[in-house]
């Protein structure tokens, strides 16, 4: 008579405390009460317990035995209005499909976005990173436990829907070349943002080839304060042009531009990205190029359906979304030379 298989010995939070070199005490409060628990010692726990296999126990639905049919959207920030658009887009997708949304905002910090991912991952069914602030080691882990898609960055062995930075970065030089600049200055945004890589060198690649010379601002926090504190580095050695990493970016450096007494576009010409309901409610109308942020969350929607609907064989494909300049009022005909600010601006 063959001896019965033993079962496998469930991982307990004793056996996470003791990988990661802390109190059970300690663990259980990573788990329940994140933000009781320091950021190093949270990684420490969250990795050991990914090592071990250990998961903390899903909230119990109504009925045994029926999927959970929810999808997870992680946004870098609430407040910006492009991520209405890309939410619009994933939950129209995702509600035809019968599955609702849960949607977290990372704040655009790492930490905090990591955080609110390991306390719903038992409640999903797969999750889309929205310009994550995670590192591709983070995300791998996640991607162990449930399908996930990344949109605005490209991650090896990963479904990612991208928009065409390259081609909207050229657009947005080639029109602000066309009325006359020669000297543009990028607004650039997070470091940890993998657009912002993109969008740099696109700018510069383009400024190259077009003979003109481009100068960096940042790293800035991707804000109407991050446009305002961009501006007063700007004015230090000021440019006829300005592109700036997002709308919401561009908006604060125009009101930062006004409040120096400046004209626009009379004085310096401004660009965002984004295409947003901001963009066309400023005085003057802001020039922008769009990343069609609702066909975004619609498509990562469907690349997450098919991962789910495919979970043997899925497929790891980089969609690329075409971005179109739309010109509006806040870019015009280069001044002779830039502004020259006195004491009194």
């Amino acid at each position: 008579m063959s001896e019965p298989k033993k079962r496998r010995k469930q991982v307990t939070i004793y056996d996470v405390a003791l990988e990661a070199g802390v109190s059970p005490s300690t663990v259980s409060r990573a788990f329940s009460r994140p933000g009781r628990v320091n950021a190093e010692t949270s990684e420490q726990i969250h990795a050991a317990a990914t090592k071990l296999g250990y998961r903390t126990k899903p909230v119990q639905h109504p009925e045994q035995g029926v999927a959970k049919k929810a999808l997870g959207l992680v946004v870098a920030d609430v407040t910006n209005p492009v991520y209405a658009h890309i939410m619009r887009g994933f939950q129209q997708e995702a509600a035809q499909a019968g599955y609702t949304v849960l949607l977290m905002d990372s704040q655009e910090d790492g930490h905090t976005e990591y955080q609110a991912i390991q306390a719903v991952l038992p409640l999903l069914d797969g999750l889309v990173l929205s310009a994550s602030r995670l590192t591709d080691s983070a995300i791998t882990q996640i991607v162990k436990r449930i399908p996930v898609v990344a949109t605005n960055r490209i991650i090896a062995g990963l479904p990612s829907v991208v928009p065409d930075s390259g081609r909207g970065i050229r657009r947005a030089v080639e029109h602000l070349a066309g009325l006359g600049h020669t000297r543009i200055t990028y607004l650039a945004g997070p470091e940890a943002s993998w657009a912002n890589g993109v969008r740099w060198r696109a700018a510069t690649e383009a400024c190259h080839e077009l003979s003109l010379q481009l100068r960096r601002v940042g790293p800035c926090t991707p804000s109407i304060q991050g446009g305002v504190d961009a501006a007063k580095v700007w004015r230090e050695h000021p440019t006829t042009a300005v592109i700036a990493f997002n709308d919401i970016m561009a908006i604060g450096f125009m009101k930062a531009a006004q409040s120096y007494g400046l004209s626009l576009p009379q004085d310096v010409s401004v660009v965002g990205i984004d295409n947003s309901i901001s963009s066309v409610l400023t005085t003057p109308t802001l020039t922008t190029v769009s990343p069609q942020p609702s066909l975004i969350g619609a498509r990562a929607a469907r690349a997450l359906l098919s991962q789910l609907k495919h979970r043997n064989a899925p497929t790891i494909d980089t969609i690329v979304v075409p971005m179109d300049l739309i010109a509006r009022d806040s870019t015009g005909i280069a001044p002779p030379h830039p502004p020259v600010f006195t004491a009194e601006r």
